[in-house]
């Protein structure tokens, strides 16, 4: 029974250090060279901006759903028209689920290393291409 007690305070502190590092990248939204702002809508038009890391693979552009929270990724879906800041330009792009080829090429590219994936507790990958509308 004190081995159990154990390993539930063990998930328990996991999770708590889970939920703090990505609070804390979603409060915060580094930004830098490598990253672009997309711009979302809901469905009663409200905007929402988030901070992507820019993935390039084969002269497109993609971002990636890395973390639990993925507000952004279904808002992008249900309504694929987004706005893309980029090396402080501003365009509008269609964001296209990538296809199985490419998810598998862009992810052997843009692999994340083994610390990154514990600290968000290894959320499942999807990639979006973002294609000039």
């Amino acid at each position: 029974m004190r081995a159990l007690k154990r390993i539930a305070l063990l998930v328990l502190i996991y999770i708590v250090i889970i939920a703090t590092f990505e609070s804390l990248l979603g409060y915060f939204q580094p930004s830098g060279q490598s990253t672009l702002v997309i711009t979302t809508a809901d469905e009663d038009g409200t905007k929402h901006d988030r901070v992507l890391a820019r993935l390039e693979s084969n002269g497109q552009l993609f971002v990636a759903v890395n973390h639990w929270p993925r507000a952004w990724y279904g808002r992008a879906l249900e309504n694929p028209s987004v706005q893309v800041v980029l090396d402080g330009m501003t365009g509008a792009h269609l964001a296209v689920p990538a296809t199985d080829e490419e998810h598998d090429r862009v992810n052997r590219e843009h692999s994340l290393g083994i610390v990154f994936r514990i600290l968000t507790g290894f959320p499942p990958r999807y990639f979006l291409r973002l294609d000039p509308d």
